[in-house]
């Protein structure tokens, strides 16, 4: 088998189980960490923790921590460069954007530059803006570059919904969709269980009648109950990435929620936002419409609509 190439991009708490998960797992086998020259020490730490390792994991690895230029050979990055602190006492990822555009500053172009020609997975804060602005200055290929997006929400409202009927979270089709960040919705109207739509469910069933705003609300803050408790959030959304690294590596043709771009789709242009996506050896494949009705399709424009504003926002900070 020949060596995966993964690189990962800001080794804060998110970078460094996105590479102790990608090993323990067997993902990958050929790594380069990069991260700012004042963070250097902590990439060779996280480095070395991950190597010792060595004897309990499942295959060898290689692990070296290098610059940007070292990156262009890379099969998939990571970009898990974020500001957490900035979250506390705010329960918005928005408050990200400026330190994470200007992180981007420093190192996109440069990227761009040393001819790197693979899959990105973004998982940096506002996942959708950071996303499109990265697909922008990369100039990569139609779905090379895209986000965690909505993944990790969806699988918190999988969770609920599997508390609240019984039912494992692999047999609940349900997604949350849109921003990944406090606009999100629960795309409702087109959630079903084993092929049964939750309206039908819930004419026979008193499981599948509950609170649909409340749980929409509990999946789309399912996070902060996390960051409030330890200021960070770190194995969930780590492991989000590295299935999509694995969607990506083993053309798996994955239908996973993802931010990538709306090019017509629901009837939207130019706009990163959360929605389920085939995902295979060339990153997203294929997006994957909903048949939403019109109250969701009215939440999921006006959240597409937050977005684009949070992107032109955006552009006062890349400097």
């Amino acid at each position: 088998m020949s060596q995966w190439k993964v690189g990962i991009i800001g080794l804060g708490h998110v970078g460094a189980h996105v590479l102790q998960s990608l090993a323990l797992q067997g993902y990958a086998d050929d790594f380069v960490l990069y991260d700012l020259e004042s963070n250097r020490a902590k990439a060779e730490a996280e480095r070395q923790d991950v190597l010792d390792c060595m004897e309990f994991l499942p295959h060898r690895i290689d692990i070296k921590v290098g610059g940007i230029e070292d990156l262009a050979d890379r099969d998939v990055i990571v970009n898990a460069v974020g500001d957490i602190l900035a979250l506390k006492g705010t329960h918005d990822r928005n408050y990200e954007l400026k330190f994470n555009m200007h992180a981007l500053y420093t190192y996109a172009e440069k990227l761009k530059a040393s001819g790197f020609h693979g899959i990105v997975v973004n998982i940096s804060n506002p996942c959708d803006v950071i996303t499109w602005n990265l697909s922008e200055i990369l100039g990569l290929p139609a779905g090379h570059v895209f986000g965690t997006g909505t993944g990790l929400d969806t699988a918190r409202l999988k969770l609920r919904l599997q508390q609240q009927t019984g039912l494992d979270a692999k047999a609940c089709q349900a997604y949350m969709i849109g921003e990944h960040g406090n606009a999100q919705i629960a795309a409702w109207s087109a959630a079903s269980f084993n092929g049964q739509t939750l309206a039908k469910a819930a004419e026979t069933d008193e499981k599948f009648r509950f609170d649909q705003a409340e749980m929409e609300k509990s999946a789309r803050e399912g996070g902060w109950t996390t960051y409030n408790g330890k200021f960070c959030t770190e194995y969930a959304i780590a492991l989000t990435a590295c299935r999509l690294v694995h969607a990506v590596e083993y053309d798996e043709k994955l239908i996973v929620p993802v931010s990538t771009n709306l090019a017509g789709a629901y009837g939207e242009e130019r706009v990163f936002a959360g929605v389920p996506a085939v995902v295979g050896r060339y990153g997203v494949e294929k997006v994957v419409e909903l048949p939403l009705d019109e109250n969701d399709k009215k939440r999921f424009h006006d959240c597409c609509d937050g977005i684009r504003a949070n992107y032109e926002r955006s552009h006062q900070y890349y400097l």
